[in-house]
């Protein structure tokens, strides 16, 4: 199987890709524009593509990722647990999670990589915020909690309470933080110092795009909210956090340093951090 290509801008059909994104629709993807951001602060002569994978086509993908000699690809919906399946080997993280977005190689072998959990926490130590012996609170049960529980737990912190509303995938979830997780309610997000939305509520279209995820009369000052949606940049959760003096974090930060682990594994060198973070914003307005 030949990846169907979106060919970016300045590319023709026979360009050699080093790097892409896999998704089905995959053309709403930002990873291009700061994937490529990267390359080119690194002064790289590597192009990032996207490639549109219809659902069950992920192992056939890989065989061309092999066939094409790219060093990586990054895993968007509907393949992450499929990629999971068809690596030769997966990360302590992409083990624990059962799910991956990196793929990246060790000569002709594939492994597979978990990137959003420790994406997440970088993106919080970042803006200088603690984790060693904090009380979080994740809204979500989802794929991008899960990596979240089982990060923060692996940094410390102190409690990982999941609110969710299904208590199955909610006990779940708080299972992957061992003995730091729990399951809370949502009348508990004020006893937590670090909030977390991990739910698609407040999205750009979806029908929960004006909505909130929990009550805001439950925070204050004293907490940091992180928020992981990142379309709007502005979400109704941190205009209200905004509104109340709760200091609050967009969603930018875990998507550029996700991202950021991918371009270390596949180049060995250190992002250019910033220059992702440019270009991920300037890709949101224009959105």
């Amino acid at each position: 199987m030949e990846l169907p290509m979106l060919i970016p801008f300045g590319m023709t059909p026979d360009t050699e890709v080093a790097a892409g994104v896999i998704g089905y629709p995959v053309r709403h993807s930002l990873s291009p524009a700061i994937c490529q951001a990267a390359f080119d602060e690194l002064g790289l002569d590597w192009i990032y593509a996207a490639f549109e994978v219809a659902p069950g086509e992920a192992a056939q993908a890989l065989d061309d990722m092999r066939s094409r000699g790219m060093a990586g690809l990054s895993v968007t919906m509907p393949h992450k647990a499929d990629v999971a399946a068809a690596v030769d080997e997966l990360s302590d993280a992409a083990a624990v999670l059962g799910v991956v977005n990196c793929v990246g190689r060790d000569g002709d072998r594939l492994i597979g990589h978990n990137t959003d959990g420790a994406g997440f926490c970088d993106a919080l130590r970042a803006s200088g915020v603690e984790l060693a012996g904090v009380g979080c609170a994740v809204l979500g049960a989802g794929g991008a909690a899960r990596a979240v529980v089982a990060e923060l737990a692996r940094r410390g912190a102190a409690e990982v309470a999941v609110i969710a509303r299904r208590p199955e995938p909610a006990a779940s979830a708080a299972a992957l933080a061992g003995s730091a997780g729990t399951v809370a309610s949502p009348a508990d997000v004020g006893q937590y110092r670090l909030v977390v939305n991990a739910t698609p509520v407040g999205m750009a279209e979806t029908e929960g795009a004006g909505n909130l995820p929990l009550d805001p009369d439950l925070l204050h000052p004293q907490q940091h909210v992180a928020e992981l949606v990142y379309n709007p940049l502005h979400t109704p959760l941190l205009a209200e956090c905004q509104r109340r003096g709760v200091p609050a974090s967009t969603g930018v930060g875990m998507l550029v340093h996700q991202a950021a682990h991918a371009v270390r594994i596949w180049t060995g060198a250190e992002p250019p951090v910033d220059a992702m973070t440019e270009a991920a914003t300037a890709a949101l307005n224009r959105r």
